[in-house]
């Protein structure tokens, strides 16, 4: 539930800026950036209250099993966040769903579902969903941690946090590859457009699909490593 938010208002604004004879249309990356940052914050509080971590992302869930060296919720929290992710994308597409006819340019129409490279160099784009992931990780340990816990009111804030972490991930770090830094944000979506029947639409891009999927997934151990050494 928590994932399926999070892509329905994070895909949902990039349809509302992209697609045509949007009110949205045109209104640029600040307002992507913006509305990802607080789809993350309503996913995890969604999360939260139906009894999950609020991981939303198998790049997190695999930076937790790693400090904490529980493995056992791996595997069914990446299938429960898959699943989220093609519900959350298919609700776009519903939501959109006269707007895929009006909008001619089909890379626009796959960027309302799985992100693309702005320079397609495979080395640079997995570097940087690399560092982007190993941000959101290593922050939001921070976040959490008992340092910041015993200073003040931030684990009360922490979906807000979170969220912030993921909005300045997104103005500083994102213009590169459209920092997915989540492997299911990224795959469910293009699953989704793969199956959807979407006027004019071309490929899915599969070539590029492994990228948002490694990247992540590595940033997010790399940064549970740190933490671990670092006992947050």
């Amino acid at each position: 539930m928590g994932t399926m938010v999070l892509i329905l208002l994070g895909n949902g604004v990039v349809a509302n800026v992209v697609l045509k004879k949007s009110k949205g249309e045109g209104a640029g990356w600040m307002v992507i950036a913006t509305g990802w940052g607080l789809a993350v914050m309503a996913g995890v509080f969604t999360a939260l209250a139906f009894g999950g971590d609020g991981h939303l992302n198998p790049a997190v869930t695999l930076g937790v099993a790693i400090v904490s060296g529980d493995f056992g919720k791996l595997a069914w929290y990446t299938a429960a966040q898959m699943a989220g992710a093609i519900a959350g994308a298919v609700l776009v597409w519903l939501h959109y769903l006269p707007h895929w006819r009006e909008t001619p340019d089909a890379d626009s129409k796959r960027a309302c579902f799985c992100t693309a490279p702005a320079i397609r160099k495979p080395m640079a784009n997995l570097l940087s969903e690399i560092i982007g992931t190993f941000v959101l990780v290593l922050v939001a340990a921070a976040i959490f941690s008992k340092t910041v816990a015993a200073a003040g009111p931030a684990a009360g804030l922490g979906p807000y946090l979170v969220g912030s972490l993921v909005w300045a991930i997104g103005l500083s770090l994102g213009g590169t590859t459209g920092y997915a830094i989540n492997p299911a944000r990224d795959l469910g979506p293009r699953i989704a457009h793969a199956l959807l029947p979407i006027p004019n639409k071309q490929g899915s891009d599969w070539g590029y699909a492994a990228i948002p999927i490694v990247g992540p997934l590595l940033g997010g151990a790399l940064a549970s490593l740190v933490v671990r050494w670092a006992q947050f």
